[in-house]
């Protein structure tokens, strides 16, 4: 692993190419569907890339995610299998006007990628420990989504594509993988290196839909709040204080 550079600011921040690093990693992420390329990731680089995840915050210290590394082909097959099925049953209910667009989405790479990846929320693991949880019992499930997030950081900084299928009966891919009953699959990922890192993402660029000004989203105080009008005018897109 690299070392963890302790920053020498007053203030703690990231030394300037640091920070850049940090949010080059963040506004070039891409849910990877079509550009994977064959080769093996090495096994030093899927390492890092999961104690990355391993060190996501999560609520009471519960750490409630394993992660299944799925490479045998004829399983990957049945997980698109999955998918395939997964897909045709949500195609009725995308409105008819959009239908046709949709069927022409690259939704995944199971089969393309290097390996597969299922993160799961154990949510025995927090039994007990009511710690951020009492009022808010979904607070594992949210911790291991930080974990993917992490994960899917860190493959970029890698160089290594990932791609999240949502598109899958939860209940068949469990009895696919083994899963036991109180353990929820939270991501099923496509991993491996790709040729390329799109410059938008492959939705925004299919015309499926665009990015939403964050100005818009900014609230003051309460949610039907107005004002912050300064802080709305400081936000930019990606790179453009660079």
């Amino acid at each position: 692993m690299h070392a963890v550079r302790t920053p020498a600011s007053p203030d703690n921040s990231f030394e300037d190419f640091e920070r850049d690093a940090v949010y080059r990693a963040i506004f070039t992420r891409r849910d990877v569907r079509s550009h994977f390329r064959p080769d093996p990731i090495d096994d030093a680089v899927l390492a890092r890339l999961l104690t990355a995840a391993h060190h996501a915050p999560s609520v009471g210290f519960m750490q409630p995610w394993n992660f299944v590394v799925v490479r045998d082909m004829g399983r990957r097959e049945a997980v698109r299998d999955l998918f395939l099925a997964a897909r045709n049953e949500e195609l009725p209910h995308i409105a008819g006007e959009r239908q046709a667009l949709y069927r022409k989405l690259k939704l995944e790479g199971i089969c393309e990628s290097a390996l597969n990846l299922c993160i799961t929320c154990d949510r025995r693991r927090s039994e007990g420990s009511p710690l951020g949880r009492w009022h808010n019992p979904q607070m594992d499930l949210f911790s291991t989504v930080c974990a993917v997030q992490n994960f899917w950081l860190a493959a970029r900084a890698e160089g290594i594509g990932v791609g999240w299928v949502s598109i899958l009966d939860a209940d068949a891919l469990k009895r696919l993988l083994d899963i036991p009953e109180p353990v929820v699959p939270i991501a099923y990922l496509c991993v491996g290196h790709v040729r390329e890192f799109a410059a938008r993402p492959d939705l925004e660029h299919s015309g499926w839909a665009s990015r939403l000004p964050l100005a818009d989203l900014i609230m003051s105080e309460t949610y039907a709040g107005a004002g912050e009008e300064a802080l709305k005018a400081a936000c930019v897109a990606p790179g453009a204080d660079r």
